[in-house]
């Protein structure tokens, strides 16, 4: 089959096409037609490298990949006979895998298990004409869904629920404030956020940013590059009696972490699942401990607040959004369409 595969760390040129051995389905698993493959920054890290980490190289990347079962393995079609899913039907991968019967996997703390890993990270991804699933990990696509929509979901999604639901308990009325309003998980927080009852407040980095952010529910949308945010929190904020906010959601990292801190009312919580502008933070512990500031850190979530995320997008309460879909053969324009920070959505390749 067609691939393409990142065998050393590098530029774009570190993504090559190769041909490699059509994969056969083991027991309990299922070969899947890749349809669309949705981009996360993972995908650059991967072929960039991370410092002091190590990919298994080399590996075919694609982490958030839909498509339509071909074949079944062995014991497959029995496990699955009850969820109505068979040769043809399309579906959404849900991409963590983990063990499946450690305390952490029974707790819904899949993340915590020490074999969680994805595909395109741990193993190879969807980068790829066919992929082979745990039958754990497949979820029937929703008929209002496209591939390209699907693939939007899986990693943006399970991670913005887990830091809003999961670890910062958003309540209705909350007031929350997500960085980076135009990145993937950002799209998630401001639905999940607004779905729970809770004021939004979010930052972009232009204007044409700004309807698009208020059209999926923000209620105050900041210019970062126009005004900084914590001066223009203290002119929304009163009207919600508020001098901080309740909640911030905050991946860029070096370029926001602190005055994000900054912005937390007492008692206040931040949840941060990454950082695109870099780890290096030196923090004031001052601020934290008077205040009784929380921060979580978080990396994806369960396989069961996927499928109820999925339920959600069915009945039309959550949406992706696709900002450009560009064929499989154009992965490298791709990855460079995410780090342009000039998306809104995701970032999908499809075949």
């Amino acid at each position: 089959m067609k691939a393409w595969q990142v065998r050393s760390h590098g530029g774009l040129e570190a993504l090559e096409t190769v041909d490699l051995p059509e994969p056969k389905p083991g027991p309990m698993q299922v070969k899947v037609r890749v349809q669309a493959v949705g981009l996360n920054h993972l995908d650059i890290w991967v072929r960039k490298g991370v410092p002091g980490h190590k990919f298994p190289l080399p590996m075919v990347p694609g982490c958030d990949i839909a498509g339509q079962i071909v074949e079944f393995g062995p014991g497959s079609e029995s496990a699955l006979k009850n969820s109505g899913l068979v040769v043809g039907s399309d579906v959404i991968l849900n991409p963590g895998n983990s063990c499946g019967h450690c305390e952490a996997c029974l707790s819904g703390l899949d993340p915590l298990c020490r074999e969680y890993g994805m595909p395109g990270e741990t193993q190879d991804g969807g980068c790829a004409e066919f992929f082979i699933a745990r039958v754990a990990n497949l979820i029937a696509r929703p008929k209002n869904l496209s591939a390209s929509q699907a693939a939007s979901l899986p990693i943006p999604f399970i991670t913005a629920w887990s830091m809003l639901v999961r670890k910062a308990q958003v309540k209705p009325g909350e007031v929350v404030l997500i960085q980076a309003g135009g990145s993937g998980v950002s799209i998630a927080a401001i639905q999940i956020a607004k779905l729970f009852g809770s004021i939004v407040i979010t930052t972009v980095g232009s204007d044409e940013k700004i309807a698009k952010a208020q059209a999926l529910g923000a209620d105050h949308v900041i210019n970062y590059r126009k005004e900084r945010f914590r001066e223009a929190l203290k002119k929304i904020l009163p009207a919600y009696g508020k001098k901080g906010c309740d909640i911030v959601i905050d991946h860029v990292g070096a370029d926001t972490m602190n005055e994000s801190i900054k912005s937390l009312t007492w008692g206040g919580r931040l949840a941060t699942c990454g950082a695109t502008s870099g780890a290096d933070v030196t923090l004031d512990l001052k601020a934290i401990f008077f205040k009784n500031i929380s921060i979580f850190g978080t990396t994806m979530g369960s396989k069961a607040d996927f499928i109820r995320i999925v339920d959600l997008v069915a009945q039309g309460k959550l949406k992706p959004v696709v900002d450009s879909e560009l064929p499989m053969s154009d992965l490298r324009k791709a990855h460079e369409r995410v780090e342009s920070r000039a998306i809104f959505g995701k970032v999908v390749v499809t075949q």
